[in-house]
């Protein structure tokens, strides 16, 4: 039993010129339902009025409501980019200035939920009998399909329009991996790595590609790629007014498609040696346009390739505004981060001085997001008595406005610090300097006064990490500093303390201090890169230049750039004595409970390289007490130093120095008594001792040799 089939009756509607259907009985579908039905949409631009109609169906496509379009083209920037809105202006701008009777092309559109999607428009230039273009009438659809699915395996190879149909598929797959791949790229580079990379020619389709860069009247070759490309070096660039075909595309914003060399070579003369040395059969020739100016153009080539299909080159041009975008991106990101980062380096101190008896190693590591450079700096100041002055600060914020007061404030900071203040008084004037600077960024900052003669050491911080100090025998320690607010607060809180801390640094013994970037990382804690640092110095090499280029390989690259980084290393230099008079020093710590043992086991090291191991015992003791003594009485640690007196006196001499003022005193402490015998017992060890000033301290000092063989050399 066959299936009944109703009767259709056509009528013709004067109206659109075409005819409508309905089934028998049933309402008739009129020419809107129709285009609705099949995804299309219809608009009506009057040129002379700037009103843009668009039909129900042609709201859906854009993914507008009614009420968020106000009959005007801008509104549709809603879902179009400009670039996007750009290029089909120029294409009706083309159709309208050549007398074509319509124009098309595709076009990615943003949806309401951020899904991109492909649409094509084909539209009717209605001209006055004058020639004048007045209104444009045409159609709108949902182009993905197109560029997604595959052409049916019977389709025809050879259309009216010069064949290419099957051309689809390749084109939706190189559509799909190029915006993929180029959604990543931030730099130029980053830009070149994708064509340049695994399959970036196939990616267009093309068997070998060219990019170039308009750099005012000169046009740059970036790079070449491909198997046609392959052996042939990037072309030296050339003059835009060049009859070059890919000059020429850029300089008219036209395309050029060659299914014929001889055409080629026809149009363009001097495209004919390149097209002998690489064997192409055909090629196109796209400008990259953006903000309605070429910034570049693409040459693709192919081999086995006779005919461009209309499908191939509304892909083409679609594909080279990817580019383009993708291209400007680029090149605005790199000229965002040479202006920032000139900018900072300007910031900085273009030289380090140098200093007798110390090694100074300074870093610098700006982040890479555009224009988001950072306000860390570092300084370093020659004072008087040979004393030297460390900055290392960050202002807040990520922006050139950070960068310009930090410029402002280590200028300021370094003037108070040049004019002889103390630590604490240098960072409460750069604070009150910056809170009057009529801005609402701080800064945190650690500052230090280092006496190279001594190797006292005077430092504060506002809000800073402390330093980090790698000693003699390789281990690290972060000290405890008391410290103060940001800079730049302090005047909301009426404080303006920042209390300082004395440390020692002995010969041989490192400092670092360092901006939070070089130990932080997003959602990890703090402690953590800490540790990592100190690990990182602990292991590192001895010097202050090679430590710095360590710790710059090792954790820059842990972190990544996501911030900035400041870094400035300082060594004092290695005091060995002479190989008659060896010398070692020790800092021990007052916060270190190991420190004592550490001291102690350095001291017999040292006796034993010396061939003094005899007299390990007594000095390992008079040492333990006079360690002990400066740690119960004093408020800070001890510097340790042990020494071989030159000859004729060949005697060993041990010497503690703090910075207590005030001098010990041997006592006769009764039988019952916990403590007062430690000079005693160094009376009854040493062959002599006694105590002398050192700066704002004293040194208690004591020499061992009698009896041991290594006296006096008669």
């Amino acid at each position: 039993m066959t299936a009944h089939k109703p009767p259709v009756r056509s009528r013709y509607d004067p109206r659109v010129g075409a005819s409508s259907y309905d089934v028998a009985g049933g309402p008739a579908i009129g020419p809107e339902e129709r285009l609705a039905m099949n995804g299309m949409g219809s608009f009506d631009w009057d040129l002379d009025q700037g009103t843009f109609d668009l039909d129900e169906a042609g709201l859906r496509v854009f993914d507008l409501r009614r009420e968020e379009f106000n009959r005007s083209p801008d509104a549709l920037v809603l879902r179009i980019t400009p670039e996007e809105g750009d290029r089909i202006d120029r294409e009706l701008r083309r159709a309208v200035q050549t007398g074509r009777r319509s124009y098309g092309g595709y076009f990615r559109i943003t949806r309401r939920d951020g899904v991109k999607q492909w649409t094509h428009t084909q539209g009717t230039i209605l001209r006055d009998q004058e020639g004048y273009a007045r209104r444009v009438v045409g159609i709108v659809r949902v182009a993905t399909d197109d560029l997604t699915q595959a052409a049916p395996s019977d389709a025809p190879s050879d259309a009216p329009d010069g064949g290419g149909v099957p051309s689809r598929r390749s084109f939706s797959s190189v559509v799909g991996r190029t915006t993929e791949a180029l959604s990543h790229a931030v730099t130029v580079d980053d830009v070149t790595a994708v064509l340049t990379g695994a399959g970036g020619a196939e990616r267009f389709g093309a068997d070998g590609l060219t990019l170039s860069l308009v750099e005012g009247t000169t046009m740059r070759f970036l790079m070449t790629a491909g198997e046609l490309m392959r052996g042939i070096p990037t072309f030296e660039p050339v003059r835009l007014v060049e009859s070059l075909p890919l000059a020429d595309s850029v300089r008219t914003q036209q395309t050029h498609f060659f299914a014929d060399n001889d055409e080629l070579e026809a149009r363009f003369p001097l495209a004919a040696p390149f097209v002998e040395q690489i064997g192409m059969d055909a090629c196109a020739f796209l400008p990259l346009i953006a903000e309605s100016r070429s910034i570049g153009g693409l040459a693709l080539f192919y081999r086995d390739r006779n005919r461009f299909s209309r499908e191939d080159r509304e892909l083409s041009v679609a594909l080279a505004g990817i580019l383009a975008q993708s291209l400007q991106r680029a090149v605005l990101f790199d000229q965002e981060r040479e202006f920032a980062t000139g900018l900072q380096a300007t910031m900085l101190p273009r030289h380090v001085p140098r200093f007798e008896g110390a090694e100074i190693a300074v870093r610098y590591h700006a982040a890479s997001r555009g224009r988001e450079v950072g306000g860390d700096w570092y300084d370093v100041v020659a004072l008087p008595q040979n004393r030297v002055g460390l900055v290392v600060g960050d202002v807040q914020g990520h922006d050139t406005h950070a960068a310009a007061v930090m410029g402002q404030l280590r200028i300021a900071l370094r003037a108070y610090a040049a004019e002889g203040h103390p630590p604490s008084t240098v960072l409460a004037r750069a604070s009150q300097f910056l809170a009057e600077l009529d801005t609402e960024r701080f800064a945190t900052c650690a500052y230090a006064q280092l006496d190279l003669v001594t190797g006292a050491l005077w430092t504060a911080r506002a809000g800073h990490l402390g330093p980090l100090i790698r000693h003699t025998d390789g281990r690290t320690g972060w000290p405890h500093v008391r410290g103060g607010l940001p800079l730049g607060m302090t005047g909301l809180a009426d404080l303006q303390e920042y209390p300082e801390t004395r440390l020692d640094l002995v010969p041989d013994e490192t400092l670092l201090f360092c901006t939070d970037g070089l130990v932080e990382e997003r959602d990890t804690d703090i402690g953590v890169g800490m540790a990592a640092l100190a690990e990182a110095v602990r292991g590192g090499p001895r010097r202050a230049e090679d430590l710095a280029d360590h710790l710059a390989d090792s954790l820059w690259q842990r972190w990544g750039s996501s911030d900035d980084v400041a870094l400035l290393v300082l060594r004092r230099a290695p005091d060995p004595g002479t190989s008659r008079a060896p010398r070692i020093h020790q800092y021990v710590h007052q916060a270190d409970p190991d420190s004592l043992a550490d001291a102690r086991l350095a001291l017999r090291q040292a006796l034993t390289a010396w061939e003094l191991g005899g007299l390990s015992d007594d000095v390992e003791l008079a040492a333990g007490e006079l360690l002990v003594n400066v740690l119960l009485h004093t408020e800070g640690g001890a510097v340790l130093t042990l020494e071989v007196l030159p000859e004729p006196v060949r005697r060993v001499r041990l010497s503690v120095q703090d910075r207590s003022s005030v001098w010990p005193r041997r006592r006769t402490p009764g039988e019952a008594a916990t403590s007062g015998r430690g000079l005693l017992m160094v009376d009854a060890l040493a062959d002599t001792w006694g105590v002398e000033p050192r700066g704002d301290g004293k040194a208690v000092w004591c020499e061992f040799g009698g009896g041991t063989g290594i006296g006096p050399t008669a």
